[in-house]
């Protein structure tokens, strides 16, 4: 049926209608015997490695400690997000950490409700008795739950850390002797009514001194008692700012819940027979959204024991809920039997919803009678699990918070069904909710998610099949639309109220809200595209997890205004494009579950045109899934990219039946994957055979055969209208790590060790600055155009190579010609907003070298880092491009060089952005150029302060030159300088400085650069020269310049000024020497080839049969050369006889 010809209504019944549904095989008959097992005995962990187990989670650790200002979780972000950080282990908590190399004393725990932080938190505390994990680190480690904290009115240090113990060993003296030893894990420190900010009380003098509890962890946290104990907090994401309001230096580590394989070891480790275990995750497996949920695991035990009822009932096993909620709903009514218990369950529901807004989660004897609940229904809801008793105190607590914030939810819509309840009642409730949580994080308080869940149609009927009552649901829609409208004008991006939607499955609810939320906010209209890349036309969401991929792509196929949708992994940040798009950033790879529920989803994105997968790992069932999206999909995709996607030839055969099932694909993008012959083959074949719109194809054909190039040639002499291009246009960037492994050294010395170290002799020359240092010695750069600075240098093999002079290094994987260009930041910058907003942090250069052949380039920047005062975070390389400026977040920025890792090239360099806060006060690394001229015995010097920018001094060398200025080598200054400041220079013997004061700017290489001249007159000894920081005086630089710096300092040759006096060049003054003394004139001539000589030229040189007649005929084309043709010979001279000319130079200053 033609899907564009259904009505509305219809397409929405036809998107609930097609959610994922569990396969055939996901009914299964089971006979067990009933009650071998328990949650208790679970937790009781008989098996040595059970808790091994429950606590393998994936967590991620964020690069820096973060103030309160930055505890809200920002989905949605104008931009590439910034926020860096790494996925590590337990016993990586209190390691360095990677941003600032410190070790941490105070670590948090965060994360979504059910995820494990609490089973992680009592995890380390028993894996430290075990000696397992920090016992080099800590001799006591205390474990405190704070729910029961909260239950002592006051306490000692004394009396807190006898809590903490299971059996005290040592003395508290003896404990305390030691702070820095000390380790206290607070888990659920977001539970308790407390805040624990800054406190102003009298300062714990001694360890049985008892105060309020909160004063005394306030004391703790805040150093004012123990300042060397560490700390491991566990605490809900939404809640850190709520008992913990300005708290700074705080570690924090998100827990993203459980990987698929652990999910599937979670229950072999609950199930206690084996065979239950695998008929019970085949069934679970068989429903993709059902094996998403359980990423939870929190949601993994309610699935287990659902199932686990099922099977002491017997019968067959099913289990088919979409949402958490409607998997509570059938866990109350396999566990809750008879009509009794369930009238008992109300009151047990009004219990669990005032501990909520009270923020209670320990409730005594009599609180469970005083709210109408009989003793043996106390002791049936014991026995099944619901409640459970405190083993340190006498009082109880629901199974699981997040089962408690469900049967709140029920209490509320249980009213439903009480005639006093009017409209003014819903107001209420939610004006409580906001009061608990606050506008800001309503929407990620679970008991809203399950208020959306119960509240629709399918929650209601359960509902009222299990409570046997009516439950009017005239109101739900007033309530929901209640708590949005609460919500929405402050956090209108979040992800919660994603999740509220997906609880509630409800179309209208979908259609009215998505609409309106990403017509709003998410893509800008056609006005917002200027000429440059404004990151604003793109948005960036951050996934952390498969739940909220699934969340995410299951509402967006209810908006109908996005057009262009992104999906690649954080650290594969890649560029802010122009287009309008929707980017999701994930932090983890996709696992083919989520990768079958993202292609089904898909299928309703009505008005998508563009996709792009780029960096992202397909397997052949994620293309099958990809193939079957496309195959039933609702709308006509045109351009779909699969950059770097592991895609082999195996994949090709589905890629062509995408290209038949999908006819309206205009461009198809698969560079950087290895599609071999046998792969472009199946794909040319079916284009061939087939009539479809493909207009453009990316292929890279460096590997194929000359036969497989052949046949694309002939499809595309077939097709007029097709391209198959191999050109490089990335639209991601794709790190992968260097080829060697190794440090990139910042000099040529390391290169040379490595060859002395593996037996290989030295090789000569031995090069200079201006080569690339490689795995066989220097490598020369080649001038292509010396007055647009072009060069270039053939690399002969793979490896790593660095050239000191530019600063650049280059890791290659196989031979390859690299062009360079020097470019000028005011040629490009100038043109786009972002010159206020960022500072040039190194030169730019236009690079261009064969696609694929460079895996990665490291661009030198001159920001100091050696403080650590710099965020790297802030830093940015731009891409100028035909569209405009690009910017992309560098793999990694180390203390000279910003890394990208299979890089595209244009012209390419690193920027800084700027806080305003800070301004334009950046530390910077520079260096001193000093230059002098001689006339008659009178020497003058041009003293310049600069940033180490080799655009720059390659710039200023240029400009010195033609005024016959010669550069002195001299140190730089040692340490940082600031942007922005100014410097006094000065001196130890008279001089006439002009003028004496240097501000340290960034002007670009086409720019004048500021310079101060120094005139010395008859040098009969050394002078010292001097800057120091204006605002202190500190002195930051000198050298001393003494006569033989003058006498032996070799000048450099340039083209002389157009109103100069004409001066005999080098070239004709040492015409003689130069015929009988040159040696290699081969490679002389290759330089000059197409630069100074014709074909016809080159080759008539080259006909002659000794170096001598070589030379005398190239002298003989040399009379119609023009000065700048001079200049040219002269520079090949010196890169292929360096130490003949810098003999003839000193001759003739002697002379």
């Amino acid at each position: 049926m033609d899907t564009t010809s259904k009505t509305k209504k219809n397409m929405d019944m036809e998107l609930m209608k097609h959610r994922v549904q569990p396969e055939r095989d996901s009914k299964i008959e089971v006979y067990i015997k009933k009650g071998e097992e328990t949650l208790s005995s679970i937790l009781s962990l008989k098996k040595e490695n059970l808790f091994q187990n429950f606590t393998n989670l994936l967590l991620f650790r964020k690069l820096y400690p973060r103030g309160s200002e930055n505890w809200v979780r920002k989905n949605w972000h104008p931009c590439v997000p910034e926020e860096g950080g790494h996925m590590i282990e337990i016993q990586d908590l209190f390691g360095p950490n990677i941003g600032t190399q410190k070790r941490p004393q105070l670590v948090l725990i965060e994360g979504a409700p059910g995820t494990g932080k609490s089973t992680l938190a009592r995890h380390v505390r028993r894996a430290w008795k075990k000696s397992h994990l920090y016992r080099d680190r800590f001799q006591h480690v205390f474990f405190f739950s704070c729910r029961e904290l909260a239950q002592c009115k006051q306490l000692s240090l004394a009396e807190l850390i006898a809590q903490g113990q299971d059996v005290p060993t040592v003395s508290i003296s003896q404990i305390l002797s030691h702070p820095e030893k000390l380790l206290f894990i607070l888990d659920g420190i977001d539970e308790p009514a407390w805040v624990l900010g800054e406190q102003n009380p009298e300062v714990c003098l001694h360890w049985s001194q008892r105060q309020p509890v909160h004063t005394l962890l306030g004391s703790l946290l805040w150093k004012s008692i123990l300042p060397e104990a560490s700390f491991l907090l566990t605490a809900r994401t939404t809640d850190i700012q709520n008992f913990l309001p300005s708290l700074v230096q705080l570690y924090q580590v998100d827990v993203l819940g459980f990987t698929e394989f652990e999910r599937e070891n979670y229950f072999y480790k609950y199930f206690a027979r084996e065979s239950d275990a695998f008929i019970a995750f085949r069934l679970v497996k068989s429903n993709p959204v059902l094996l998403t949920l359980c990423e939870v695991p929190w949601v993994c035990w309610l699935v287990c024991t659902c199932l686990k009822k099922q099977m002491e009932q017997g019968g067959v096993l099913s289990l088919t809920s979409q949402t958490t909620t409607a998997l509570c709903l059938k866990y109350l009514s396999l566990t809750i039997p008879g009509q009794p218990l369930r009238i008992q369950l109300r009151a047990l529901c009004s219990l669990a919803a005032k501990g909520i807004l009270q923020r209670r989660t320990l409730f005594s004897e009599s609180d469970l009678c005083n709210q109408g609940l009989a003793e043996d229904a106390i002791a049936t809801f014991l026995e099944i699990g619901v409640l459970q008793k405190q083993p340190s105190s006498l009082s109880y607590s629901f199974a699981h918070l997040c089962l408690q914030e469900f049967f709140a939810a029920m209490s509320y819509v249980l009213e439903d069904s009480e005639e006093r309840h009017d409209d003014m009642e819903d107001y209420r409730i939610v004006g409580k909710l906001v009061k608990r949580y606050g506008r800001q994080y309503l929407f990620e308080a679970p008991i809203v998610h399950f208020l959306f869940g119960l509240f629709s149609k399918e929650g209601l009927k359960e509902m009222e099949k299990f409570f046997s009552c009516s439950l009017p649901g005239k109101r739900k829609s007033i309530l929901l639309r209640e708590v949005i409208w609460r919500s929405e004008p402050h956090q209108p991006h979040c992800l919660g109220l994603l999740h509220c939607l997906y609880e509630s499955q409800e179309m209208y609810l979908l259609r009215e809200v998505m609409h309106d939320f990403q017509g709003k906010i998410i893509v800008p209209g056609p006005n917002d595209i200027g000429p440059t890349v404004v990151q604003t036309n793109v948005k960036y969401l951050v996934i952390q997890t498969d739940m909220e991929l699934m969340v995410v792509t299951f509402c967006i196929q209810f908006c109908c205004h996005v057009r262009s949708l992104q999906l690649n992994m954080e650290k594969q940040q890649g560029y802010a494009l122009m287009a309008p798009r929707t980017v999701l950033c994930k932090r983890t790879p996709i696992a083919d579950t989520s990768w079958k529920i993202f292609f089904f989803n898909l299928k309703y994105y009505r008005h998508l045109e563009e996709l792009d997968l780029s960096g992202n790992p397909l397997s052949y069932s994620a293309v099958h899934s990809l193939y079957e999206a496309l195959k039933y999909s609702c709308y006509e995709l045109k351009t779909l990219w699969l950059v770097d996607c592991g895609l082999t030839s195996t994949h090709c055969s589905l890629l062509a039946s995408v290209l038949i099932v999908h006819s309206s694909l205009t461009e198809l993008d698969l560079r950087l994957n290895d599609l071999g012959d046998d792969g472009v083959r199946v794909l040319c074949e079916e284009l061939n055979n087939l009539v479809c719109d493909l207009r453009i194809l990316r292929l890279d054909q460096a590997s194929l055969s000359d036969q497989v190039i052949k046949e694309l040639k002939t499809l595309e002499a077939k097709n007029p209208k097709l391209l198959i291009s191999s050109t490089w246009k990335s639209h991601v960037m794709v790190p992968t790590k260097n080829m060697d492994e190794k440090e990139v050294g910042d000099n040529p010395t390391s290169f040379k060790q490595e060859q002395q170290q593996s037996g290989d002799k030295p090789m000569e020359p031995l090069g200079t600055e201006d080569d690339f240092w490689g795995p066989t010695g220097p490598v020369a750069t080649e001038v292509v155009d010396r007055e647009r600075n072009m060069y270039k240098v053939q690399l002969p093999m793979a490896g790593s190579y660095h050239c000191p002079s530019t600063g650049l290094h280059f890791v290659v994987t196989r031979a390859v010609t690299i062009e360079i260009e020097f470019c000028a930041w005011s040629q490009y910058l100038d043109k786009t907003p972002w010159q206020h907003s960022h500072m040039v942090a190194g030169p730019l250069f236009d690079i261009k070298a064969e696609q694929g052949a460079v895996t990665a380039v490291y661009l030198p920047h001159f920001v100091s880092l050696q403080d650590g005062n710099v965020d790297t975070s802030l830093f940015h390389v731009a891409h100028f491009q035909e569209h405009g400026m690009v910017l992309e977040s560098p793999a990694k920025v180390e203390q000279h060089y910003a890394v990208l890792e299979s890089p595209s090239f244009s012209p390419v360099g690193v920027l800084l952005r700027l806080i305003p806060a800070v301004g334009q006060f950046i530390p910077i690394t520079s260096i001193t150029l000093i230059y002098y001229h001689l006339y008659f015995k009178d020497v003058t010097f041009h003293l310049y302060l600069v940033p180490n920018d080799c655009t720059i001094r390659k710039a200023i060398d240029e400009e010195e030159m033609k005024f016959q200025f010669v550069r002195i080598n001299k140190p730089p200054p040692v340490d940082a300088l600031y942007v922005g400041s100014r410097y006094i220079v000065s001196g130890t013997k008279k001089l006439e400085i002009i003028p004496k004061e240097l501000e340290l700017c960034y002007r670009s290489p086409g720019e004048s650069q500021l310079f101060s001249e120094i005139c010395a007159g008859h040098m009969v000894s050394g002078i010292k020269l001097q800057i120091r920081d204006k605002r202190h005086m500190k002195l930051i630089w000198e050298a001393l310049l003494k006569p033989g710096d003058i006498r032996h300092v070799l000048p450099m040759v340039s083209p002389a000024p157009k109103d100069a006096p004409s001066m005999l060049h080098f070239v004709d003054q040492h015409r003689e020497q130069l015929v009988a003394r040159v040696t290699s004139v081969d490679p002389l001539l290759d330089r000059l080839h197409n630069l100074v000589l014709s074909e016809d030229s080159y080759e008539a040189v080259r006909a002659e049969t000794t170096n001598q007649d070589k030379m005398r005929k190239l002298f003989s084309f040399s009379r119609s050369w023009s000065q700048a043709c001079k200049d040219q010979f002269y520079q090949a001279l010196k890169e292929t006889h360096p130490h003949l000319v810098k003999d003839l130079l000193e001759k003739s200053l002697e002379s």
